[in-house]
């Protein structure tokens, strides 16, 4: 089956420093971008985090220290990267609550503007669990009948998570093969920042999904708590996070 796209799809892993989206980094990039027209193109790059990378992490992934101490930081690549994404719809595993949102921090931390708003996002690990329930070894085998040779490693799994999403759609008639569609059934719930810090009602209106103010409108905890804003924007939350609170915070202010 050809995937049915009207913008370049690029499926996409990052292997980390660890799993905290607020200040883990990335070792290692892997993407291919699959264009409307069938054609490929895969790159993989080492980056420098930056920090050490600690032993459980490189245990899993198997990258360490001196594997990336000549290799470019993600400020100095991060300019082609978001070359390389622009206009680009991107898919992953695990890619909305993980990859994504360190993506975005990255970007973020880098001084590179990207507006990853306007894209869509493919989760095939949410269309699995809602399929399947599995991992991407699991999947990649009950899916595709093959073995996931050299898990973990980030070119392995954005190959895997491509084949998984091409025999989803082969699998399941229920699933179109549209990436607006895709886009809106691997999400479960519509995210406002990436960490899913603050997500939309059923009318469209922003809320806060933590802590005491749960559920209720951000817009009216910043008129009711004009200190909760200070608060988040000093606390251990994603640049992400703060930005769009920021920007809600400036739209009522302007708004007046």
């Amino acid at each position: 089956m050809k995937l049915n796209l009207k913008n370049p799809l690029v499926f996409f892993d990052l292997e980390t420093t660890g799993t905290n989206i607020n200040s883990d980094r990335i070792v290692e990039i892997c993407y291919l971008k699959v264009h409307p027209n069938g054609n490929e193109e895969a790159k993989t790059m080492r980056i420098n985090p930056e920090m050490p990378i600690p032993a459980e992490a490189s245990a899993v992934h198997g990258i360490y220290d001196a594997d990336v101490a000549d290799c470019p930081t993600f400020k100095q690549v991060a300019k082609q990267v978001a070359r390389d994404i622009e206009g680009c719809d991107l898919a992953g595993f695990n890619s909305n609550r993980f990859d994504i949102p360190v993506l975005a921090e990255e970007f973020l931390r880098a001084g590179v503007e990207v507006d990853l708003s306007r894209r869509k996002f493919i989760d095939v690990q949410v269309i699995f669990h809602k399929m399947e329930q599995r991992t991407l070894s699991a999947a990649y085998k009950f899916y595709c009948g093959k073995n996931l040779d050299d898990a973990h490693t980030a070119a392995a799994d954005t190959r895997a998570t491509y084949e998984v999403l091409m025999a989803q759609l082969d699998r399941y008639p229920d699933l179109q093969n549209d990436v607006a569609f895709l886009s809106d059934y691997s999400c479960f719930t519509k995210f406002v920042d990436f960490a899913g810090r603050m997500v939309y009602d059923d009318k469209g209106v922003e809320v806060f999904n933590f802590g005491k103010y749960k559920g209720m409108a951000v817009t009216e905890v910043l008129k009711r708590d004009p200190g909760y804003y200070s608060w988040m924007l000093n606390s251990d939350f994603t640049l992400n996070t703060k930005a769009m609170l920021t920007k809600i915070r400036l739209r009522e202010l302007t708004n007046k």
